[in-house]
């Protein structure tokens, strides 16, 4: 599928009508950090470049939660929506509002990755069991790839009492399919390792000491040069290490071992616990609250894409993305809210132009990106099963009175507290197990309540023969190709 945006592109506008107008599976890597769900506002130094940024991390359902979305995600993705509800059960309302809100923007995410991409999301212990179980819905189990622990705070006075010191942050890494792309990356060794291990020392640099034999990895035994031994190394390799004075014995007796020189060795490969990298400071810092170093976002773009690869974040805030996939050679798109986005990434890659061939021109947009053969702004949107009714949706504006009547008369339960929705779930959406062993009766009982037949048996995932219909936006206007 062709891309139907351009590189350097910083939206400025919400990000859920921007990715829904992307084209499907055109984006290599999505390296983002959304809101964690804090109960707080948050705002950047005064003096400072990012002057005037602000957002609140503050959710609650009545006020945030959009009628779409509950139909997108319930009809779309049900795990999702079990996560979500569980989540307002066990967390309150407001992280079920905020679940919500990321849901249905991560169903997008998903959706313009391509099959070789991952997304690296970015969250604290607020939220971050919540999340990793709607990824698990929205991605797949078995899609995920790490937990990296990033230890975002380095200082020493930490005033915690009553608990051990939060020091650290999350970041949940999901390929969308088996053949994501990743990079094996290293770190150097540290001096003390160095010292201990690489201690000889011979005409082409410093060296250390490993056995060439492997008694237990199911190597033929064979005699080499009069010793007897299960060896690591086939006995033409053997031979010709011998002959490259590769090998040392330090007895006649003794097996061979072989030579590993430092200059050979790449290092000690990444972990998924990241203690290396500092938080933003000095002239790296914009100001901005929860802004990220580029070191932590140039090494997951480096582990997760390849050069030229276009690289999507969703939550620009300071641009450490785009900065970071410009200084390697990738591609990249921006979306942001802040009014003041435009002038931070101008800001950070002036900043960065020793490291750049050139200063990027960026383009900026405030809508969302266009597909061919997009239906026209308020036409008539098909109802579940298909069928043309020639009577437009209301818009999200229309939804006030008359708008939640509206829902209400398509799903009378949805004005219910979630135990009680879900006692009258349809029989063909799967039992949750908090109702699993109720006695039947209970469950004939609320028959009368049913809300309209849901469509999960047209989902394309569900297994079933026949096919959703294509989704479309509130204000009649289709998401991208290829949905």
């Amino acid at each position: 599928m062709d891309k139907n945006y351009a590189n350097r592109t910083l939206y400025h506008a919400d990000n859920l009508p921007i990715l829904r107008g992307m084209n499907s599976e055109t984006v290599d890597l999505i390296a983002t950090d959304p809101p964690f769900n804090k109960n707080r506002d948050f705002h950047a130094t005064p003096d400072s470049l990012a002057a005037g940024a602000r957002f609140e991390d503050r959710w609650a359902w009545d006020r945030d939660v959009q009628p779409e979305w509950l139909d997108a995600i319930q009809d779309d993705w049900p795990q999702a929506w079990f996560a979500i509800d569980n989540a307002r059960m066990v967390a309150g309302e407001d992280m079920g509002a905020f679940l919500c809100w990321l849901g249905v923007r991560l169903m997008e995410m998903h959706r313009v990755l391509k099959p070789t991409g991952s997304i690296y999301l970015h969250i604290d212990h607020t939220a971050h069991a919540y999340v990793k179980t709607l990824m698990d819905a929205i991605f797949g189990r078995a899609n995920f790839r790490n937990g990296i622990v990033w230890k975002s705070r380095q200082d020493k006075g930490n005033l915690a009492v009553k608990q051990m010191v939060r020091a650290h942050d999350l970041i949940l890494w999901y390929a969308k399919s088996e053949t994501a792309v990743y990079n094996v990356q290293f770190l150097p060794y540290d001096d003390a390792y160095l010292q201990a291990s690489y201690r000889h020392q011979d005409g082409r640099g410093h060296y250390r000491l490993l056995p060439c034999t492997n008694e237990t990895g199911g190597n033929k035994v064979y005699d080499f040069r009069g010793i007897r031994r299960a060896w690591r190394f086939a006995p033409e390799t053997m031979q010709q290490m011998y002959d490259d004075g590769m090998l040392y014995q330090a007895s006649p007796s003794s097996p061979w071992q072989y030579k590993k020189y430092l200059a050979d060795a790449k290092g000690v490969k990444v972990e998924d616990l990241w203690s290396d990298i500092p938080g933003a400071r000095g002239l790296e810092r914009m100001g901005y609250p929860t802004q990220k170093p580029l070191a932590l976002y140039e090494r997951i773009i480096k582990a997760s894409s390849n050069a030229g690869d276009l690289v999507l974040d969703p939550f620009a805030g300071c641009a450490t993305t785009p900065v970071a996939a410009e200084r390697l050679g990738r591609q990249w798109v921006a979306i942001d809210i802040w009014d003041g986005a435009l002038g931070i990434v101008h800001k950070r890659m002036e900043d960065n132009r020793q490291l750049l061939a050139d200063i990027p021109v960026v383009r900026y947009e405030t809508a969302p990106p266009r597909a061919h053969g997009r239906r026209q702004r308020g036409s008539a949107r098909p109802h579940a099963q298909g069928a043309d009714t020639g009577a437009a949706r209301p818009s999200h504006e229309q939804c006030g009175h008359e708008g939640r009547a509206h829902r209400q008369q398509r799903h009378p339960l949805r004005g219910l507290r979630p135990h009680l929705r879900r006692c009258a779930l349809p029989a063909t959406r799967p039992q949750h197990p908090a109702i699993a062993g109720r006695p039947e009766s209970h469950l004939e009982s609320d028959a009368a309540m049913r809300p309209v037949q849901h469509r999960q048996e047209q989902h394309p995932h569900a297994g079933g023969a026949a096919q959703a219909q294509p989704r479309e936006r509130m204000d009649g206007a289709p998401y991208g190709v290829g949905c």
